[in-house]
């Protein structure tokens, strides 16, 4: 790891570029974010649905060494957020993903799917944290045992009015400031911080089994190895978020300096964090009790103080540690989605923008049917898959494009620019690709997040077509990324 000086003009060798000046009349975005700051937004981004949910779900998978996938997970991540360092120290602009595959292959419709992807992840990972904030509402008021078997059909109403309500929000304009977010995530690592205590206190009370952690138990007489491997793409929802992180170069103060450090730094307390916490989970809860809770961090402190009247408290954590992650996953593919109408690579409804507000109204009213859509069917269609269906769907969708983001890194060495930078070794990107191109393999995704995933890149394929036809026959211009680097402004 090291860092890197060219020099070469900053366009070279990018068949996509724009020219230095386009935008020159826009003002340039605040440095506000400094490398604390940075680390809470990275640490915060990181934290969240994933680690709260799916702990129950892994180790359904393969027993009680479901830290074993998530470590696993945790190095593929780490590999893919050294790409993702070498990137935004070389190229500091906001795109992300979508301006990397664009300069290094300069593929439009490629540039297209790869944005899309983006998009279609994050509104998966706000309908997972919408179903998962709905089942902790239950716990909260205790509504569960009222309810009986009506009590799904509530669940989801909820992640329904919750989803509208951030659109409401949307809609009305959203500050989004760094503070709220340092809030945010104190108030998520207060709730895992109180779930390791908890797991400490009860190994030391002799009311946890520690050799749980080495059992392994697989589902369906899958083999070991077949186990880990879909376990650990499970588990890379847990590590999904740094990638958000990009988009704030622009804001942070000296990015090729502190995004590196607090990139990997932010990534390793997280992973550590989940580690620890899939440990001590299998260690105090019986492996069965663990993978059939809809909350089974809640069901670690229920079991490791059975005295402390945690459900309703620990119930509110998991909603407030949870909502944040709905808003901004949405905030983002309503943005993405009138980038990629301005650019005119989707059709021109979804450039609506409110007079007043200023809010991209047709993007957000348009994503939130999506997550209306995805939370529906998951609960309806594929209702024993609920949260992995989504999440894994994430994972499954992220994964491709840290493949494509590795690559871009290894075809991007030949672009000399004028800039200090971070340099990944080579090694690394090519591991990285490997390891997320397997990780999407059937060996390791369930049919269930193909039919997901599929079934949203071909929503984008079919508004992606609407556009070429629109543009051929009525403006007489190619469907193509005018300005790639320009993805989700306003």
């Amino acid at each position: 790891m090291s860092e890197s000086r060219e020099t070469a003009p900053a366009n070279a060798g990018d068949p996509g570029a724009v020219g230095p000046d386009h935008g020159s009349d826009q003002p340039e975005l605040k440095k506000a974010i400094t490398p604390k700051l940075l680390l809470l937004f990275i640490v915060g981004d990181i934290l969240g649905t994933g680690v709260y949910s799916l702990t129950g779900k892994v180790a359904g998978e393969v027993g009680g060494a479901g830290w074993l996938p998530i470590l696993i997970a945790f190095a593929v991540a780490m590999v893919s957020a050294l790409s993702y360092v070498e990137m935004v120290t070389k190229y500091p602009q906001a795109a992300g993903a979508a301006l990397y595959v664009h300069k290094a292959f300069g593929i439009h419709f490629l540039t297209f799917m790869v944005t899309f992807a983006v998009l279609s992840s994050g509104i998966t990972s706000a309908s997972t944290s919408a179903i998962f904030l709905s089942e902790n509402v239950l716990k909260a008021f205790s509504l569960e045992e009222p309810l009986g078997d009506s009590a799904g059909a509530v669940a989801t109403t909820i992640a329904l009015v919750f989803l509208a309500l951030v659109a409401l929000i949307n809609l009305r304009g959203v500050s989004e400031s760094v503070k709220a977010n340092v809030v945010l995530t104190c108030i998520e690592l207060t709730g895992l911080a109180l779930v390791i205590v908890v797991g400490f206190f009860a190994v030391g009370q002799g009311k946890a089994d520690l050799s749980r952690v080495v059992l392994f138990e697989t589902q369906d007489d899958k083999s070991i190895f077949m186990a880990v491997i879909g376990a650990t793409a499970l588990a890379f929802f847990s590590m999904v978020g740094f990638e958000d992180s990009v988009n704030m170069a622009e804001e942070t103060v000296d990015p090729v300096k502190n995004f590196p450090r607090a990139l990997i730094a932010g990534l390793s307390v997280t992973g550590m964090i989940y580690v620890l916490i899939s440990i001590l989970a299998v260690a105090v809860v019986p492996i069965g009790q663990l993978t059939e809770s809809t909350t089974p961090l809640l069901e670690v402190v229920k079991e490791g103080a059975p005295a402390i009247p945690i459900d309703t408290i620990f119930a509110f954590i998991s909603i407030f540690a949870v909502a944040n992650t709905v808003l901004i996953n949405m905030m983002m593919a309503s943005r993405l989605l009138y980038g990629m109408a301005k650019q005119g690579v989707l059709p021109g409804f979804l450039r609506g923008v409110l007079q007043k507000q200023r809010t991209p109204w047709a993007g957000i009213v348009f994503s939130t049917v999506l997550a209306f859509a995805l939370v529906l069917s998951v609960r309806y269609v594929l209702a024993e898959e609920t949260i992995s269906a989504l999440g894994g769907t994430t994972a499954l969708l992220l994964l491709t494009v840290f493949g494509l983001v590795n690559i871009s890194v290894l075809v991007l060495r030949k672009d000399k620019v004028d800039v200090r930078h971070f340099r990944t070794p080579t090694v690394l990107p090519i591991i990285g690709a490997i390891t997320s191109f397997a990780l999407v393999s059937p060996i390791a995704q369930p049919r269930e997040n193909y039919v997901i995933g599929g079934g949203l890149l071909v929503v984008g394929l079919s508004l992606y077509v609407i556009a070429w036809f629109y543009n051929s026959a009525v403006r007489a211009r190619r469907t193509r990324f005018r300005h790639p680097d320009d993805l989700g402004k306003d």
